[in-house]
């Protein structure tokens, strides 16, 4: 079955994979991926498709569409038993293809819990499942319980680190300390590790003592902050794609398409320059093309979101892409350039978060493949974390001991 004797640097575990962003940047970091767990059965063909391991059987991840929840009165839809006895059944065979190779569980639980959802009303079902969805880092302190992985990696919005759910994160942490595990936590941007994206991001990273009495400092187990240098403008990270017109699709690049515009949207896009904000749709070279709501607010001496229906810079990283990347009226999401007067492709959107240029998305249509990228965990942030602490695991395994450098 060994077809590819090449041992990975680690084993892992992807747990809420979706399309597979950390997954990929799991490989990147040279680890082997056993499976990916994510309830939405839509992302399977995205993420098995682009993720197979070179290395051991070279087998693409398992795809897990279990719901992390368990099964019970209230939640007969709940998976977590079947979830655990696959891993059961899997992770013993790795752990033996590639004896002494560490195991790393990721585990980066969907956002949108624990962002403000800015309609003003949710259906009861919807804001139940949000409630629900809160607990999800705590359904997988079982499994680190159980299967004792040497690495444990977190990523989540930098609001959780401090905002109202903040006690969810401490929660997580004490946990994984109560579990024999050295941690770490703070905050982030994604555009020091190479990512050609302003995205803040809380991260944990735990390291598992094991048999030795590696010390931990006051502050834990240092974060990585990445360099400015690795700064990588938008016009570098997508200007190489075909000229697009709004409305239009590429023939030949995958996911190349993107939205159409009105003609008043366009001008929109075209009366202030690419960074600047829309505070001077009043007064543009198409006269007054503000928006409805925008002169209701200016009525009152105030104003509204100065970057919806406006371009990014072509020479900086772009706002953090959303699930919403592709429309304009959502944020800064207008191409720079002016020739191509449009919002975000949803294949520049995938560059932006760093995804490869032959990595495809599936299915799910234009909004769905949109939500998949603008969810997932940047590639290179991912490869980054992991690349950390497993050096900070390799030099503990070294000296039995950690000193607070990798």
């Amino acid at each position: 079955m060994l077809d590819h004797p090449d041992n990975p640097k680690f084993l892992a575990v992807d747990f809420y994979c979706g399309a597979g962003g950390t997954t990929r940047g799991l490989l990147d970091a040279g680890g082997y991926v056993i499976a990916g767990i994510d309830k939405d059965d839509a992302c399977r063909d995205t993420y098995v498709k682009n993720n197979g391991n070179d290395t051991l059987d070279g087998a693409e991840p398992a795809f897990l569409a279990l719901d992390m929840f368990p099964a019970g009165p209230d939640y007969p839809e709940g998976q977590q038993d079947e979830i655990r006895d696959r891993l059961r059944d899997l992770i013993p065979i790795y752990r033996q293809y590639a004896p002494g190779i560490p195991l790393l569980f990721a585990i980066c639980a969907p956002c949108q819990s624990f962002t403000k959802f800015v309609q003003q009303r949710m259906t009861p079902e919807r804001e139940q499942g949000r409630e629900r969805d809160q607990n999800l880092l705590a359904q997988t302190v079982g499994f680190i319980e159980e299967f004792k992985p040497e690495l444990v990696i977190s990523e989540n919005v930098a609001s959780i680190k401090s905002g109202q759910y903040r006690h969810i994160w401490d929660d997580f942490q004490a946990q994984l300390r109560g579990l024999g595990y050295a941690v770490g936590t703070g905050n982030v941007c994604a555009s020091r590790f190479g990512v050609p994206q302003y995205r803040r991001r809380s991260v944990i990273i735990a390291l598992h003592r094991g048999d030795g009495d590696y010390s931990e400092s006051a502050l834990g187990l240092p974060i990585p902050h990445g360099a400015i240098d690795d700064r990588i403008s938008a016009a570098k990270a997508i200007g190489h794609f075909p000229f697009l017109l709004a409305g239009e699709a590429h023939d030949e690049v995958p996911n190349h398409l993107c939205r159409n515009l009105t003609e008043r949207n366009r001008q929109r896009l075209l009366a202030v320059e690419p960074g600047e904000p829309n505070f001077g749709f009043s007064d543009s070279k198409f006269g007054d093309v503000s928006l409805p709501c925008h002169r209701r607010l200016a009525d009152k001496g105030k104003r509204g979101f100065g970057d919806v229906y406006t371009r990014m810079h072509p020479g900086r990283p772009s706002p953090t892409i959303t699930t919403r990347f592709h429309s304009v009226s959502n944020g800064r999401f207008g191409h720079y350039d002016g020739e191509q007067a449009r919002g975000l492709s949803l294949r520049e959107g995938a560059a932006l978060q760093s995804f490869p240029d032959d990595y495809r998305f599936y299915g799910y249509g234009m909004d769905g493949i949109a939500r998949m990228i603008g969810n997932a965990v940047p590639p290179k942030l991912s490869a980054a974390m992991a690349s950390w602490l497993l050096e900070l695991w390799e030099g503990a395994q070294k000296t039995g001991s950690y000193d607070g450098q990798p």
